[in-house]
């Protein structure tokens, strides 16, 4: 792409957007692996095809770089249910609690943080802190999945209620009706802890890549262009999406916004530099472990 190689950027997408932005991208991944990669890039701009918080992450590891999100307007609704201000009421009620908030938060949420996880770590990250509660946000069904894996610990979901409408649309009749279509179920740990519990596998977008060779056919319980980052993967695998799986804001990114992004820069992401180092103390955190 000339525009891209001119502006001597690198294009980061999501495993949720749509099938021809994944096509041109330099890398595809989950939250965490995107991070690393962000961190880790030489190129002196970085296009993210994502939703802000993403962007905003790679921003917080760069600040020396110029970081373009193609779609300003491409939030993350789980995300805007956690505020700084809630996680200082829980501090203040729970106050020898660690802080972990997932990397689907706001900056300013992050930096409020004492560490930042993904879904593909989230249970390394809380068993490596030596506090026995956790205060755990946004998303309530991922933190009901670490505390299913760590039973020592105490962890409190901040909301009580948070949640990803893209997972919570997954039900246990969705599991029974992949079933009957014959092959196995993976899910995200932001469904529901029944759909996880009927489920054969539970795993990040990460973990889904690593897990499909060990099935013929698989029925995917996240967003549905995930499947196609498997069939890529693994064209001799099958792989069964759920049309009403859909993130509209993953979706927002086209190439025409790619291409208008490489051509004039925008939009560029900016964030107070407070706000910033604060943050990148959290999510430098989380890279150490890694997985």
């Amino acid at each position: 792409m000339r525009y891209k190689e001119e502006r001597d950027a690198v294009i980061l997408a999501h495993n949720y957007q749509l099938p021809e932005v994944q096509a041109v991208a330099d890398f595809v991944g989950d939250s965490l692996e995107l991070a690393i990669r962000a961190k880790e890039t030489e190129k002196p701009v970085i296009v993210f095809c994502g939703v802000d918080f993403m962007a905003e992450t790679a921003k917080i590891l760069n600040p020396e770089k110029t970081v373009i999100m193609p779609v300003k307007e491409a939030t993350c609704p789980l995300a805007r249910q956690l505020t700084p201000e809630m996680i200082r009421e829980a501090r203040r009620v729970h106050p020898d609690a660690a802080v972990v908030v997932y990397v689907n938060s706001t900056a300013e949420c992050k930096a409020e943080a004492d560490i930042v996880c993904t879904s593909a770590n989230a249970v390394n990250v809380v068993r490596s802190l030596p506090q026995r509660t956790v205060i755990f946000g946004p998303d309530a069904n991922l933190a009901g999945f670490v505390q299913k894996q760590l039973p020592d610990r105490k962890i409190v979901p901040l909301p009580a209620t948070g949640h990803c409408y893209v997972h919570t649309y997954f039900t246990p009749r969705h599991v029974e009706e992949a079933r009957g279509r014959g092959g196995l179920v993976i899910c995200h740990p932001e469904c529901s802890m029944e759909v996880q519990d009927a489920s054969d596998e539970v795993a990040s977008t990460g973990g889904m890549v690593r897990i499909a060779p060990k099935g013929e056919k698989w029925h995917v319980f996240t967003e549905r262009d995930m499947a196609y980052r498997l069939r890529t993967l693994y064209p001799d695998r099958t792989f069964v999406e759920n049309e009403g799986a859909l993130c509209h804001d993953m979706k927002l990114t086209t190439l025409d916004a790619l291409l208008h992004a490489l051509q004039t820069g925008e939009y560029e992401v900016t964030l107070p530099k407070t706000v910033m180092d604060r943050a990148r103390e959290a999510i430098e955190r989380m890279i150490a472990i890694r997985r």
